[in-house]
């Protein structure tokens, strides 16, 4: 199945409801009801900015770093990240990103079901 995103990003504030800062987003939605995976998008974050700490009560997230380079932080933990770092946040676990660099931070991002 090929999905494609729109054109033009969606330019937005507050990432993950608490975020801070600017960015761009391209939202991929997966129609398909049958399989995992629910969403997947290419999040382009300003330098300073971040997608908020979140939870995954239900689902489970991967973050692939296409570009730049941040801190990444999961329940209590927090690691630099940068271009090729692939980080997993399984069902019940909170996570968040912030750019600290110069740069733009490149954020592949897949969501999936998990029961």
């Amino acid at each position: 199945m090929i999905l494609k995103h729109s054109a033009s990003p969606q330019r937005k504030e507050k990432f993950g409801g608490t975020g801070e800062g600017w960015g761009n987003a391209y939202y991929v939605p997966i129609p398909d009801e049958e399989g995992a995976f629910t969403m997947s998008a290419r999040i382009e974050l300003d330098p300073g900015s971040s997608i908020g700490y979140h939870l995954h009560t239900d689902n489970e997230e991967v973050y692939f770093i296409l570009g730049g380079e941040g801190l990444y932080s999961e329940e209590g933990e927090e690691i630099a990240v940068m271009t090729g770092d692939v980080l997993l946040c399984r069902k019940g676990r909170s996570h968040g990103i912030r750019n600290t660099g110069a740069n733009t931070l490149v954020v592949g991002a897949a969501i999936a079901r998990r029961n």
